[in-house]
This record gives structure tokens, C-alpha cells and sequence, in this order.
């Protein structure tokens, strides 16, 4: 069976080249694929000439983390490949990462969708599965984040979703469901994918043995970027609202909700006026249904 790895880079040369580096000590034959978003830094030529086996697509232009990852889903699948894997560049996987998920797509024939573990530089969790409150829009910590791994965050299983920084997606899966939505640009847009593929009778499952470690939200200059809440605010609003419809006031409520939460990060955790405004932004324009890239 044929698998790709697909990494986006938008500007982000040096965190792709550690990224391929890892990924060359990687156990497994797989194909790689580098989709660039428009690069100004040389990221193109430099991965090239760092790493010649590589594929690049030059996209022309910032695509979004959904649409840079489908032309790279895309061209993985052109040529054959049965399994695409998602890696985020600001990610460097484990040796046994693809053999980790090679073993679990042959143990789960029903999973269209594999979520690997990500961890922080220290080895504490950052990602170990996570459920979607669809419900109130508010889904929480993701399971293990902060703690020692360990036993407890070691085992296999059904997960409601998978995290784009490190995922692999079947073939059979983008039949049924589709790509990514692009018009959700960036953030969710994996929540989105893996409810989708759910929907379609496959499986998400969480392969804890699949490891990365991850710095966070690099692409859009970390955590307290206000892209980061912008993105967030709207696309947990339109996602929530496209896979669990509620009437007019369950809606309010639901909206005012994640509102809420956002506030709360951007306002008392960021303490930053400017992400504060990105979250009243990203509220107006999922009421207004104004998707795609941010406008400025």
C-alpha cells in the first residue's frame, strides 16, 4: 500500500528543513510532497536543493492551510497513493511514525482517519485525543495536554477528531467526504474533516505510538497571533452550526457560548486588545457567512 506525506510551508523555510530532516530518519517507504503557499524566504529552492527526492508544488500564493494541503493531497494521490499523512512543518516526527500508523490502519479497517500523538519540546503531551462538544461549541483542553505521557495516554482508540499537525487520511475516506473546506481557509478546518469522514460511516481513531513533537501555531505567528482567535471564533461558529444545527435561540446561546470562550483567552490569557477585536470580527463574519482568507 502507497503512502505520502504532505507538508505545507508558507514562509517557513527553516521550521520545513527541520521538519525533512526528521522525516528522512523516518522508518518506511513513503512519498513526500512539500506544497509552498507562495514563499518570499527562498523556501522553494532551498528545499530543493536540501533534499532533491522531495516533490514541491509552488502554489503562486497563500491558500490557506486547506487548500495548500489539498494540492498536496491531490498530487499524493495522483500518484498512487492509498494514504496521505498530514505533518505540519512546524512538526518533527518519531522514526516509528509511519510504521505506527501503517499498523493501525491494518488493525482498524474501518478508520478512514488516523490521529497521531503530538508532544511539546519537553516530552509533556500536547495532543492525545479530543472530543468535539458540538453542542455548546466549547470542546476544552485537548485530552493529556500539559501532563507527563505516560500509560494512562497510551492507549488505542476511537477519538471524535484529528489534529492537522499530524493525521493520516485514506483514500476510501476522501471518496466519501471530500477535502478539506477551503473556505475555511485555517483552524477547525480539521474538526470539520474528521466529522465529515465520521459522517460517512469510517472511523477516527488515535494512534498513540504515531509521535511528533509540535511547536504550536508557527505558520501564524504562534498561540497569541490574532489570526489564531480570528480563525478560531469564526470557524468554530460556522462548524458547529453546519454538523449540529439548532434553532434561533439554541443558535444564540451556542454562538455566545464560543464567543465567550474566546474572550476569556484573548482577554485574560493574551491580554491583548488586538486579539480581542479579532475575536468580534471572527463572530461578525461567520453571522455574515464571510469565509475564505481574512480580509484586512
Amino acid at each position: 500500500m502507497t503512502w505520502a506525506v504532505c507538508i505545507l510551508n508558507w514562509n517557513g523555510r527553516e521550521d520545513t528543513l527541520r521538519c525533512l530532516e526528521a522525516l528522512a530518519g523516518v522508518r518506511g517507504e513513503f512519498a513526500t510532497v512539500v506544497a509552498d503557499n507562495g514563499s518570499t524566504d527562498g523556501s522553494a529552492g532551498a528545499i530543493r536543493a536540501a533534499h532533491p527526492h522531495v516533490e514541491v508544488i509552488e502554489n503562486g500564493a497563500n491558500l490557506g492551510f486547506s487548500g495548500g494541503n489539498n494540492a498536496a493531497i491531490r498530487h499524493a494521490l495522483a500518484g498512487g497513493a492509498e494514504w496521505v499523512v498530514l505533518v505540519n512543518n512546524d512538526a518533527e516526527p518519531h522514526p516509528g511514525m509511519l510504521e505506527a500508523l501503517q499498523a493501525a490502519a491494518a488493525r482498524h479497517p474501518r478508520a478512514g482517519v488516523l490521529a497521531g500523538k503530538l508532544l511539546f519540546d519537553d516530552g509533556r503531551v500536547q495532543w492525545a485525543g479530543q472530543r468535539v462538544a458540538l453542542l455548546t461549541g466549547y470542546s476544552g483542553r485537548p485530552r493529556g495536554h500539559g501532563r507527563e505521557d505516560g500509560f494512562a495516554l497510551g492507549v488505542e482508540g476511537r477519538t471524535d477528531r484529528a489534529v492537522g499537525a499530524l493525521m493520516a487520511v485514506s483514500r476510501p475516506a476522501i471518496d466519501r467526504a471530500g477535502l478539506l473546506d477551503e473556505d475555511l481557509f485555517a483552524y477547525v478546518e480539521d474538526v470539520d474533516w474528521s466529522l465529515r469522514i465520521r459522517a460517512a460511516g469510517l472511523e477516527c481513531v488515535f494512534v498513540p505510538s504515531a509521535r511528533a513533537v509540535h511547536r504550536v501555531s508557527a505558520s501564524t505567528g504562534g498561540a497569541a497571533s490574532t489570526h489564531t482567535v480570528y480563525y478560531g471564533t469564526r470557524n468554530t461558529i460556522v462548524v458547529c452550526e453546519r454538523h449540529r444545527p439548532l434553532g434561533a435561540v439554541g443558535t444564540a446561546v451556542r454562538r455566545a457560548s464560543i464567543v465567550a470562550a474566546f474572550l476569556a483567552h484573548a482577554g485574560g490569557v493574551l491580554r491583548s486588545r488586538e486579539a480581542v477585536a479579532a475575536v468580534r470580527e471572527g463572530y461578525r463574519d461567520a453571522v455574515a457567512g464571510r469565509l475564505g482568507e481574512r480580509t484586512p
